[in-house]
């Protein structure tokens, strides 16, 4: 398969909007030192500006504290003490700043002490999700809470966050246990008592799965002359809860329950064969299966999706707080070079449909379900537990480092071999990325290469040509982890071990020039990725 890069393509200005802001678990986890450590590498080598994590007013933070609280007895609960606190926020940003990174805001959950309802969500860290019970308290807490922080970073450092009302509101189960108006109302009265106080804060929603509910959003604020400064949604091409199947608004108003219809299972038979010492993971997995490995996916649906949410935020920014291609934890592909073509894929492709974007997440410290104790267990990270970084972060780093330009070759990422390619801002080198990304058949690994040639128009032979790979072989550390006897309990020499066997680097690769172009061949398996850089 041949790809000509000629030499009167036009650049543009490489909008790496990735870079933006990156997911998390939730907001207790940024006071652990190994946390903060990663976090600080994802910015220094990835260049991603913020972190957007769950939580930040749970029942872990003590943001809102009541004698029940304090001393759990029948009859506290009636003692009209309460106290509001912003001491571990303080330090989970503090943390966050010292990164080198700024927050993403995102307002949730609820104090239990002033929920609506006991719900919780269904969480290792049973985050409470209901409505506020008391209007007005809400809106202290909010207020106090943004006084908290323009006391403590001052004015022109929060003016530049953004402040994302609640998490996927639109998933009754896992996080919000509340219908749509609710939501709605909730956003109002939260957005009203963050402008009183400061109406340079950017606020925006509605933070939901799978670009839902856009358009009753946007004319709910129009409708009630609400302030909303930016539209927030997320994108998953195989999510078990709640796909979107296609691109009209009905699905997009589709109820949690009506959707939950759809992924009824007989749990007696999933159940059934399992024993206790075939290990917590294997079970889970069989609960969650990866239907990225069972089902046809959209490859292009982050892009489709934005462009229709583009279309329905009537004029407003849109920023993307959560995309990738698989929404299932533990699936075994989260670990391998499968995200990572998707990715790099999708970031591209999505380039000009929106403002920003999040990749969820940048490491498996993470517990929504369970931490789980294997290295690799199919976390959503970009980097294991231990700070490995995984085949999606080669990929995201490379494409960071590839140029600040961004050559236009229509139709280049259509086929079943993509490519892009860029160039510093001083033209002393050229970067082509090329990936065979197929997501659903990434099981049939056996499929034979495909032979790539480049042909590059220059006006002279470059000094060098090389080439830095993720495949099998490069920037694979499920499998070195696999072929250390997959140790449960890493030692940091086992650590440092696999990070340095899976490191990938450019390497010299030959190169003829004639008639103006350099030329070079490669080849590409099934979701391999290479980046093949011309110095001139």
């Amino acid at each position: 398969m041949k790809f000509t890069i000629p030499a009167n393509a036009a650049a543009k200005p490489f909008k790496k909007h990735w870079k933006f802001c990156v997911g998390s678990g939730h907001a207790a986890l940024a006071m652990r030192t190994d946390y903060c450590e990663q976090l600080k590498q994802i910015h220094d080598d990835l260049g991603i500006e913020r972190v957007r994590f769950h939580g930040i007013f749970s029942d872990d933070m003590h943001t809102y504290d009541t004698m029940a609280t304090v001393m759990p007895m029948p009859g506290a609960e009636q003692i009209p003490f309460y106290e509001s606190s912003f001491r571990l926020p303080g330090l989970v940003y503090d943390n966050v700043l010292k990164a080198g990174m700024k927050p993403f805001v995102e307002l949730s959950f609820m104090p239990s002490q002033m929920a609506k309802r006991p719900t919780r969500g269904t969480f290792y860290w049973k985050p409470c999700i209901a409505p506020p019970k008391d209007e007005a308290q809400w809106q202290a807490h909010i207020q106090k809470f943004i006084r908290f922080l323009l006391n403590r970073y001052g004015k022109e450092e929060v003016e530049s966050w953004f402040f994302e009302v609640w998490n996927e509101p639109d998933l009754k189960t896992p996080f919000f246990d509340g219908t749509q108006e609710e939501y709605f109302r909730l956003y109002e009265i939260t957005v009203r008592a963050i402008k009183e106080v400061d109406d340079k804060l950017k606020v925006g929603g509605p933070a939901t799965s799978n670009s839902k509910w856009i358009s009753a959003f946007v004319q709910y604020c129009k409708e009630h002359s609400l302030p909303v400064d930016f539209i927030t949604t997320h994108q998953y091409a195989g999510d078990p809860i709640s796909e979107m199947c296609n691109q009209s608004e009905e699905d997009h108003n589709q109820t949690t329950e009506e959707i939950q219809q759809e992924y009824q299972v007989d749990m007696a038979q999933l159940f059934a064969g399992l024993k206790p010492e075939d290990g917590l993971l294997p079970m889970f997995r069989r609960v969650m299966p990866e239907n990225t490995e069972t089902a046809d996916l959209n490859r292009d649906l982050l892009r489709d999706a934005a462009l229709q949410v583009r279309q329905q935020a009537n004029g407003l920014p849109v920023y993307y707080t959560e995309w990738n291609a698989c929404a299932t934890f533990g699936a075994p592909g989260n670990d391998t070079r499968k995200i990572a073509a998707y990715d790099v894929r999708a970031a591209l492709c999505a380039e000009d449909a929106l403002e920003g974007s999040s990749v969820w997440c940048f490491s498996d410290i993470f517990e929504e379900l369970h931490p789980f104790p294997e290295e690799f267990h199919g976390g959503f990270g970009m980097m294991s537990q231990h700070g490995i970084p995984k085949p999606v972060y080669h990929a995201m780093r490379l494409l960071n480092e590839a140029g600040d330009e961004r050559l236009e070759l229509p139709g280049a990422l259509d086929g079943e071999i993509s490519t892009a390619a860029f160039c510093d801002a001083a033209h002393t080198q050229l970067t082509v990325m090329a990936t065979k990304q197929n997501l659903h058949h990434f099981a049939e690994l056996q499929t034979p290469a495909t032979p790539v040639e480049l042909e590059v128009a220059l006006d002279a032979a470059p000094k060098s040509v090389e080439i830095c790979r993720i495949d099998e072989e490069h920037g694979n550390p499920l499998k070195c982890w696999q072929q250390m006897g997959e140790p449960e309990d890493m030692t940091p020499a086992q650590v440092q071990q696999i990070t340095a066997e899976s490191a990938v680097t450019y390497e010299k690769l030959p190169f003829t020039y004639e008639n103006g172009a350099a030329h070079v061949t490669f080849s590409l398996g099934t979701n391999d990725i290479a980046f093949v850089r011309f110095v001139k």
